[in-house]
């Protein structure tokens, strides 16, 4: 196991196949799901997969999301990290994706900012990416101020899948 990133309270490491339960249990929860397309997952083996895929990411790019970890429960909190995309998204693509993802007993605990800070500052130091993005739906306050809060610039709204996003970066030069 590969442990990438520690904070104060928490351990970014690889995502493990032993972190089914937690993830199933963020995954499964609609709350979770409201600004992803609300379509949680109903099976331990749609978590199976979503690991399996993950764990592709960082054979293929050396890079995929990481499992937050509370450092004093060994908790499994939920993701963080980036992830690289090659696919065409809001006219980019072969970029650094900036996400997360926590269970909802976690959310307002300044742990998603504070995994996507530790996450930026691996983009650019150890990665030396030029740049990251992020998206966010638009309705999804809570994200919107993450992202900002950890110097992340709105550069324009765009539609996916129907559904209004922002879409963020920030440059190297400016982190």
């Amino acid at each position: 196991m590969a442990v990438l990133i520690t904070t104060d309270r928490l351990i970014l490491r690889e995502i493990l196949p032993t972190d089914i339960e937690g993830f199933f249990d963020m995954d499964t929860d609609p709350e979770v799901h409201m600004y992803l397309g609300n379509n949680p997952v109903t099976t331990k083996e749609q978590i199976v997969s979503a690991i399996a895929f993950i764990r592709q990411q960082y054979v293929d790019h050396g890079i995929g999301r990481w499992a937050i970890i509370d450092k004093n429960t060994n908790d499994f909190i939920g993701w963080a990290g980036l992830k690289w995309v090659t696919e065409l998204n809001n006219n980019h693509k072969n970029y650094y994706d900036l996400g997360y993802r926590l269970r909802k007993k976690y959310w307002g605990k300044g742990i998603a900012t504070e995994a996507a800070q530790a996450s930026l500052t691996y983009a650019f130091t150890t990665l030396n990416a030029d740049v990251v993005f992020a998206m966010a739906d638009c309705a999804n306050k809570g994200s919107n101020t993450i992202l900002q809060k950890i110097g992340l610039q709105l550069v324009e709204t765009f539609y996916d899948d129907g559904v209004l996003h922002n879409w963020y970066r920030i440059d190297k030069d400016k982190f």
